[in-house]
């Protein structure tokens, strides 16, 4: 569905991305993850259309490299940003709308707003609140809303559980594999990779902007050797 092949970012003279090459199959639930820095974040915006790259971006075969962001979305490529990134003077219902700012589909427009509030019913209760006034968690669970309103194929997410508290934590990690299990595709950007092994079908460890290793999330669980050689950020 999604190919990334030898890309690289340059930031002035620094490399951000060194030659990443990663795949995401369709309906299936990705993670990469690394420490601070390694270009987790950079990734995604490679992928979106944010950045200038050297390599390929393939989606669904097609090349997707020199898009523009606003041609990517239409594709479904769809990205939840890191710090969530709301318009923080706007309802929570207004953010969800803006979501769909590219949408004419009026009628599947309501059944995902129905879609939303059944996955966080908390924000259908808070739906004419200004966004900046909620909870860390809540305006969280509003970022993936409103990228759940613009349709998404594939929806990746950055570091969502960033400054949450537990409880917090696993309501979310509860809610992204609803989200899968709907038939959304996810690729799941983590610093914390004991959240992300405990989501993801498949992880990519990157540092300084090259993949270090790829593997199933069930062997690297029972291979204690990667574990501790790769899993002390967090």
């Amino acid at each position: 569905m999604l190919e990334v092949r030898d890309i690289r970012v340059r930031y002035a003279k620094a490399i951000a991305l060194d030659g990443i090459s990663l795949s995401v199959k369709p309906r299936e639930l990705v993670g990469v993850v690394g420490p601070n820095g390694a270009g987790k974040t950079t990734l995604l915006r490679a992928i979106s259309g944010v950045v200038d790259i050297e390599g390929e971006i393939l989606f669904n075969q097609k090349k997707i490299g020199q898009y523009k962001p606003n041609e990517i979305v239409r594709l479904g490529i769809i990205h939840c940003p890191e710090r969530r990134q709301l318009f923080t003077e706007f309802t929570v219902l207004e953010n969800l709308e803006m979501g769909a700012f590219l949408r004419k589909d009026k009628k599947d427009i309501k059944r995902d707003l129905e879609y939303v509030y059944n996955i966080f019913p908390i924000l259908k209760n808070r739906e004419k609140q200004i966004s900046g006034t909620l909870s860390g968690g809540e305006q969280q669970m509003l970022a993936i809303g409103r990228s759940i309103m613009s349709k998404p194929k594939i929806l990746m997410m950055d570091e969502p559980f960033i400054g949450l508290s537990p409880v917090a934590r696993k309501y979310l990690v509860d809610s992204i594999k609803e989200i899968w299990k709907s038939g959304i595709t996810v690729l799941l950007v983590e610093q914390d990779a004991s959240i992300a092994l405990d989501i993801v079908n498949r992880i990519y460890i990157i540092e300084r902007g090259k993949v270090r290793l790829e593997e199933s999330s069930h062997k690297l669980n029972e291979d204690e050797r990667i574990k501790k050689a790769y899993f002390q950020f967090g």
